[in-house]
């Protein structure tokens, strides 16, 4: 890692539309470490398209590699490219770096979960295929331009595609997305909009907590407002094992990897900064149809790795000789650009079940619902909300919500009951006379595997 960032000290006099006349700036990466196959760059203006060719003045070769660098080096091509704009031109607006993985940043200016172009069998017992962007081409801007507009090759053995990126910056950074794919053969499980994060331990997972540090996440949940208005929250977690759950849905109106918990008290973190991360939500253009929104979560030690995967996968098969379209907006920022009207989930905890000083004659575990917002602020003293709790098996006991002292938040809290190694699937939300209070929020409980001595 350290070698790879003294290769990769761009001369910024050397960017293209260095000089600052115009409102954006494209800085490009340097072949290694995990990226070995240079990506075709072109530039776009007046109609016609111009390579952007490597030279190696291009770079200031850190002491740790410089000896190391032949001194014909030829055009070894760019492993990808990242833009700056004239908002600050010291740090990056968005970068597009590695197979099809992208990311960009809000007004923080703090990178966080990646994007990617396609996801291609994500999570299933045969390997993941990674397509690649093989070729950008980006379009220069006009001097008065808010936006820069990217079009992309991406190729894999099982599909083909063309991409095209409007990317405007701002408080929170928008990306317009148009893509139009031919696959080659069938594909099982086809991922759209596919977002990828981490998730090592946090207030409701405290699995792989050796650190100091209470929290360690880019995002903390999935959220989701379906197609018939509903709004959903999903706490990830860092499994035991590869888990999927799918929710199906008809025409979905968005769903994101956000990063809710903004206090920067609870990470106790002076150096990542997690309490910056970005939240990405795609919004879909058009009518997606039938479909599914896949959450993957895979068990990781480390916050170097990634771990959670989310994406669209349509219901219509994917069968070579058809061509596929689909639109999206993703926004990356603090706050995605639609929020419930309902309280929100803000914080999930688990623990032991029961009262204290209680001896469990049976395996129990309580969990703690905190909600906030909404209708919430503004309830009647007389009206006490109510919690509707449902599990996919086991019995729940003693539900119970009550306001925080001290706070604007409503807690809800219940015992699950649930003998046997297979997962539970819960359901809450809080409720009122006339309906919903609260989104919905679902939790995927699975108790921990039995050790042998």
């Amino acid at each position: 890692w350290d070698d790879y960032q003294a290769l990769n000290n761009f001369r910024v006099d050397h960017s293209l539309w260095a000089g600052g006349e115009l409102p954006f700036q494209a800085r490009f990466f340097h072949l290694g470490l995990y990226f070995h196959h240079p990506v075709a760059l072109y530039e776009v203006a007046a109609g016609q398209a111009r390579p952007i060719v490597f030279s190696p003045d291009m770079f200031k070769y850190g002491p740790r590699v410089k000896d190391k660098i032949p001194e014909q080096v030829g055009d070894l091509g760019f492993a990808g490219f990242r833009v700056n704009s004239r908002a600050d031109w010291d740090r990056d607006m968005f970068a597009f770096l590695g197979a099809s993985y992208f990311r960009a940043v809000g007004a923080s200016k703090q990178y966080g979960l990646s994007a990617r172009g396609l996801a291609i069998d994500t999570g299933m017992e045969h390997p993941e295929e990674f397509p690649e962007f093989r070729a950008f081409w980006l379009e220069r801007p006009a001097a008065d331009a808010k936006a820069l507009t990217i079009h992309a090759l991406l190729d894999s053995p099982s599909i083909t595609g063309a991409y095209t990126f409007v990317v405007e910056p701002g408080d929170t950074t928008t990306m317009q997305v148009e893509t139009r794919l031919f696959p080659r053969r069938p594909i099982e499980r086809l991922g759209i909009a596919p977002m990828t994060s981490m998730f090592q331990c946090g207030e409701n997972d405290r699995r792989v907590a050796d650190d100091y540090r209470p929290e360690i996440h880019d995002s903390d949940g999935l959220a989701l407002w379906t197609g018939t208005g509903e709004w959903i929250w999903r706490p990830v977690l860092n499994p035991h094992y590869l888990r999927v759950n799918s929710f199906l849905d008809d025409n979905p109106r968005g769903f994101g990897l956000l990063q809710r918990d903004r206090d920067s008290d609870h990470y106790q973190d002076d150096v990542s900064f997690y309490h910056k991360r970005p939240s990405l939500w795609v919004e879909p253009q058009g009518n997606w149809g039938r479909g599914m929104v896949q959450l993957v979560e895979l068990p990781t030690a480390d916050e170097t790795l990634d771990n959670i995967v989310a994406f669209w996968n349509p219901a219509e098969p994917v069968q070579p000789g058809r061509k596929i379209d689909f639109s999206y907006r993703l926004y990356w920022g603090a706050q995605p650009p639609a929020r419930p009207t309902v309280a929100e989930v803000v914080a999930t905890r688990l623990g032991k079940g029961g009262m204290p000083g209680q001896t469990l004659t049976q395996p129990m575990r309580k969990f703690v619902i905190d909600f906030q917002g909404g209708p919430l602020d503004s309830l009647p003293k007389e009206v006490q909300p109510q919690a509707v709790v449902a599990a996919s098996r086991g019995e729940i006991r003693d539900p119970v919500v009550k306001p925080v002292a001290e706070s604007q938040r409503w807690r809800c809290h219940f015992d699950l009951v649930a003998s046997g190694r297979e997962p539970v699937d819960l359901r809450c939300y809080l409720s009122g006379p006339d309906g919903a209070l609260s989104e919905t929020w679902l939790y995927q409980w699975s108790p921990p595997p039995t050790t042998s001595s």
